[in-house]
């Protein structure tokens, strides 16, 4: 049995390395791994003008996103939904979906996924590969 750390566990942003394999930079922040979670994670997406996040999917989970700071499109099974600071999605699993920071400012994405995969290699299909991947 694993000792169970007192008190509540805190990430800070700078905690987490950066993932850009999908582009921007992507931190997951509260998961199993971090936080011992167990029914979802949460972290945030980092998108400077003109970067986006390839498309993909999730068959187990839905994603809540919101935009804390800038402009993006959120593309959804090929619909552009313009969003800005202060607005919310859900995305429903099964759902294609990219976004893109199209605003002059660095957008700040807030997402979390829920409920978990079985594995953590099965929760995520890339649809789109990212420029010079090909």
């Amino acid at each position: 049995m694993t000792e169970k750390q007192a008190g509540p566990r805190i990430v800070h942003i700078d905690d987490v390395e950066p993932n850009r394999r999908r582009g921007g930079d992507l931190r997951v922040l509260l998961s199993p791994k971090t936080v011992g979670s167990t029914t979802g994670f949460m972290g945030v997406t980092l998108l400077k003008p003109g970067e986006s996040v390839a498309e993909h999917y999730h068959p187990y989970s839905d994603e809540y996103m919101f935009v804390a700071r800038g402009t993006i499109v959120a593309r959804l099974d090929g619909e552009d939904v313009k969003m800005s600071a202060d607005q919310s999605v859900m995305v429903p699993k099964f759902t294609r979906h990219r976004v893109e920071n199209t605003g002059t400012e660095d957008a700040l994405i807030v997402f979390h996924l829920c409920p978990l995969a079985p594995r953590p290699e099965l929760g995520h299909v890339d649809t789109e590969e990212r420029a010079g991947e090909a």
